[in-house]
């Protein structure tokens, strides 16, 4: 799973077994739809997997981040993701009702 920096500020969250290759690929223009319009894009963080399924779920997890909370984990800053996690949103505390 990697995550990359692209030259318009945005991340873009992919997976694969052969990442040199994989960036080369996005570096081309040949990557993605999204990495092609806002090159060039720049590796700046990853993590290794046994199995690609298991790097495919982990893409997934992390697109549903935030850009904080992608942040943190790029900044190695692993106990503030449950509270970027967390609901910020007023309308939603003030429609929650306490059990």
């Amino acid at each position: 799973m990697y995550i990359l920096k692209c030259d318009d500020g945005s991340y873009y969250t992919g997976s694969t077994v052969d990442l040199e290759n994989r960036l080369n690929q996005h570096l081309k223009g040949k990557g993605s739809v999204y990495t092609k319009t806002r090159l060039p894009v720049e590796l700046i963080y990853y993590e290794i997997y046994p199995r690609i399924d298991q790097a495919f779920y982990r893409e997934k997890q992390v697109q549903g981040w935030s850009r904080k909370k992608k942040q943190a984990l790029m900044d190695g800053k692993l106990g503030n993701l449950p509270g970027l996690a967390a609901c910020k949103n007023d309308s939603h505390f003030k429609n929650f009702e306490k059990g």
